[in-house]
């Protein structure tokens, strides 16, 4: 979407209700997620984006890790969740007139389904697990990284990681929430999907990018990825947020 798409939109009434959630281009992502561009001080560009829903899986297990691979209680089998590496590397900003600014302190949930498209802790049999969840607090640079696996696909969508930013003031209530959601290439998908386990035990996943309602077409919510079918890959996006601002999806 360009600029005034994106006003047009709003400005339709279609985006009431969000806008918590800035994507910052400013500058591009290198090959190892740091910024281009720029020092990491305020940057010159940011584009206004609707947040997205957090759909019915979204729970808020407060579970403090960076590895979110494995179902702490150790009720999941198998355990850690299996598939191919994925790496997440957010850089959350503070927006605040058309500029962004790194942004300290900030909470980022990330979740999503497994290799088979299951989530935990929502869907029956992995009630009381919480397997591919979990938060991180930016450091000084904004910036707050997970290690994962690649997600799977469930039906009616396509493939994605739903994230959440909140800010709490001293009674820990939310100053300060957005959510959304960030997305995969289709041509990498499809190379994951046909090559690797356990992925391609599973039949073609049903639904690609250009279908999904969520997505919308909004390639600035398209992470950046690097890396191949072996290693695993990494993947990166910058995210701003409107301070002060509460939508939680």
């Amino acid at each position: 979407m360009g600029r005034g798409t994106r006003r047009g939109f709003l400005k339709s009434g279609l985006g009431a209700g969000f806008g918590a959630f800035v994507l910052s281009r400013g500058g591009g992502m290198d090959a190892q997620g740091a910024r281009s561009g720029g020092d990491g001080g305020t940057t010159s560009s940011c584009v206004l984006d609707p947040t997205t829903t957090q759909g019915p899986y979204w729970v808020d297990e407060r579970l403090n890790r960076s590895d979110v691979r494995s179902d702490t209680n150790g009720k999941a089998s198998p355990n850690p969740r299996p598939g191919l590496p994925l790496t997440l590397r957010f850089a959350v900003q503070a927006w605040s007139a058309g500029a962004s600014t790194p942004l300290q302190g900030a909470q980022v949930d990330i979740w999503h389904c497994d290799a088979g498209g299951i989530y935990s802790d929502v869907q029956g049999s992995t009630a009381g697990q919480d397997f591919l969840r979990g938060y991180q607090v930016t450091d000084a640079e904004g910036i707050a990284r997970f290690t994962t696996i690649y997600p799977g696909w469930y039906s009616g969508r396509t493939v994605h990681i739903h994230v959440k930013a909140r800010i709490f003031d001293a009674s820990n209530n939310a100053t300060t929430e957005a959510t959304t959601q960030v997305f995969f290439d289709d041509a990498i998908t499809d190379s994951v999907y046909a090559n690797v386990s356990p992925y391609n035990a599973r039949p073609n996943r049903d639904s690609r990018n250009t279908a999904d309602n969520i997505y919308g077409n909004q390639k600035v919510l398209l992470l950046t990825l690097q890396g191949n079918n072996v290693s695993g890959y990494a993947a990166s996006i910058s995210l701003g947020v409107n301070v002060g601002q509460v939508n939680s999806g």
